[in-house]
């Protein structure tokens, strides 16, 4: 009779062996066995823990018990009435090389885009420029494809969407994705057509494409504003600014500073001497040095705070991008963060949130695990670790490593994390078998020896594409390879001269094709096959020969799988078989 034992939605690996009866290390070497690289004092979750319990052949159930009351801060919205318009918080967005960060350094008159690794954004940045006598926020998105979850989360953080399409170019993959990305966000859109001073540009075609994709541009009766520019020369920059102001406006944008300050987390790293930092966007309510917020699963008291500039301020009003540090771990990238009145609301708080992450700890969902145990035996795994500079860049490069699964090979990311390489990472990959991939990070000559030592693999990267097709090129190698056979002729046997167990040799005519020299055959007889066979040789009269034609009578010999068993009417279907390599 199956047992019902209640547990919380969330519980460690060590309490569940206490509640099943078990040795931890039972249910450790269990979980190891099913993809989750865990230990004692992780997380699970209910579904994941029933899954291993089935696997495990117990007749037990676990069933979520009633959450205790807890002490949780709530978030005080703004009020209306003493609500004051804000700067318009703006992400650009587009395909990659259309010119987004250039058209950002015309505006900020800097030179992002001759730093950035493969000329490629790759971080979300934010920072504030003043047009006239007001405030825009900007967010610059990466757009290359491996980046998706990145420009996601600047649609759903912006007021309005600037979509850059480079005027020689015309509208590509990520442009459309961008697109629907604002749509899903309810952002305004502004087509910005970059690049007007090239040979080739054209600008009623995109608005052609801008109708075929359903963005109805605002001359041809739609509602979509469209501003050329050039980054190059600075060409209609003035007009985009004005019109962001316009639209913003329009929408009147505003914001209570009187609250306590809320936001969210554009990006998260770990810094030497700082430890985490956070680079956030406050989106209500004032954020101030010295405040208690609560950051998803974790919490801080704001040690320092600072302009994305680097600036130390004392306080952040609504739509103004930050630099947080103070945190007690390092926050998740999207995580919404708020102030709260002591540092044990944080605390209590935080730990909820905590609780509430399903499967985070694992970084595996119950129907992953699911899919892991239906396929162990037959998969072919390539085990990773993935380091990365900030907590954006962790997920886009997890993120872009699941496409690359196939039935046969997949990867399987038994570490992650944000920050340098460690001693740690290169003991745990010696121990999984798995090459660490670093991305945007440094792992220092005395890890490199470490690696060496162990005979760990370390790649470091800075350009995600080139990360993504040396793991695409991994998985190729472990691909199996394809045999090939090839029909090439047909021969019908006439008569048998000898017959041994190491050789048969008969004689025969040509039927179809040709025959040759080295192949194998089919043995058939009454439409079935009898064995599978190697040609020894072919002969034309006493000559031994390379191929026969079709019309042909031929001798042949061939090396028998088993007690030789040949008839006058047999025949042989002749093949090539061929090993051939394979690619994703």
């Amino acid at each position: 009779m199956t047992r019902i034992i209640e547990v919380p939605d969330q519980i460690t690996v060590g309490a569940l062996a206490e509640k099943l009866e078990l040795p931890v290390a039972s249910l450790v070497t269990e979980l190891m066995k099913n993809g989750m690289m865990i230990t004692v004092n992780e997380k699970i979750d209910i579904d994941t823990a029933n899954i291993i319990i089935s696997e495990l052949g117990l007749e037990i159930e676990l069933k979520s018990e009633a959450p205790e009351e807890t002490v949780v801060a709530k978030r005080v919205m703004s009020d209306a009435a003493d609500a004051e318009t804000r700067p318009p918080v703006v992400a650009v967005m587009g395909h990659v090389d259309h010119g987004k960060t250039s058209l950002l350094d015309k505006i900020r008159e800097t030179d992002t885009a001759a730093k950035e690794a493969g000329g490629i954004t790759q971080h979300i940045s934010a920072y504030q420029i003043s047009h006239g006598d007001r405030l825009i926020t900007f967010l610059d998105t990466p757009g290359h494809e491996a980046f998706s979850a990145l420009r996601e989360h600047g649609a759903l953080l912006t007021d309005v969407a600037i979509i850059v399409i480079a005027a020689d170019d015309g509208i590509k993959p990520q442009t459309l994705e961008a697109i629907r990305f604002a749509r899903k966000a309810g952002t305004k859109m502004i087509v910005c057509v970059n690049k007007i001073d090239k040979e080739g540009a054209d600008i009623n075609k995109i608005k052609q494409q801008l109708a075929e994709a359903e963005v109805m541009p605002e001359e041809w009766g739609g509602d979509t504003v469209i501003v050329p520019v050039s980054a190059k020369t600075g060409e209609g920059i003035k007009e985009l600014l004005d019109m962001i102001l316009l639209v913003s406006d329009i929408e009147e944008l505003k914001s209570s500073h009187s609250v306590p300050g809320r936001g969210l987390i554009i990006e998260s790293h770990m810094e030497t001497g700082r430890g985490a930092v956070a680079v956030a966007l406050v989106q209500e309510g004032t954020l101030r040095q010295g405040d208690f917020i609560v950051i998803g699963s974790t919490y801080a008291k704001v040690r320092m705070l600072e302009t994305t500039a680097g600036k130390a301020i004392k306080e952040a009003l609504p739509s103004t991008p930050v630099q947080i540090s103070g945190s007690k771990s390092l926050p998740e990238f999207g995580d919404e963060f708020y102030v709260v009145a002591s540092e044990k609301l944080a605390r209590e708080a935080a730990n909820l949130g905590g609780q509430k992450h399903s499967a985070a700890q694992t970084g595996m969902t119950s129907s992953e695990l699911l899919r892991i145990i239906s396929k162990r035996t037959s998969i072919i795994e390539f085990n990773i670790i993935v380091k990365a500079d900030v907590q954006g860049s962790l997920t886009s490069v997890i993120d872009s490593l699941k496409p690359l699964d196939t039935e046969e090979v997949a990867t399987r990311v038994v570490g992650s994390g944000v920050g340098t390489i460690t001693e740690n990472d290169i003991i745990t990959a010696q121990t999984a078998g798995a090459v660490i991939y670093g991305f945007n990070v440094d792992s220092g000559a005395a890890i490199k020896q470490l690696a060496s030592r162990h005979n760990v693999t370390v790649k470091n990267f800075k350009v995600i594409y080139e990360l993504l097709d040396d793991v695409k090129n991994e998985l190729t190698k472990r691909l199996p390879e394809e045999i090939v056979d090839t029909d090439t002729g047909r021969l019908v046997i006439r008569g048998v001269f000898r017959t041994t167990n190491s050789e048969v040799i008969c004689g025969g005519e040509v039927t179809k094709g040709k025959l040759t020299i080295p192949s194998l055959a089919h043995h058939m007889r009454d439409g079935k096959e009898l064995e599978t066979v190697e040609i020894l040789t072919l002969k034309s009269g006493p000559q031994e020969v390379k191929e026969i034609p079709m019309g042909e009578m031929c001798g042949m010999s061939y090396k028998p799988t088993e007690k030789p068993d040949i008839l006058e009417g047999d025949h042989f279907e002749f093949f090539t078989r061929e090993v051939k390599d394979r690619s994703l």
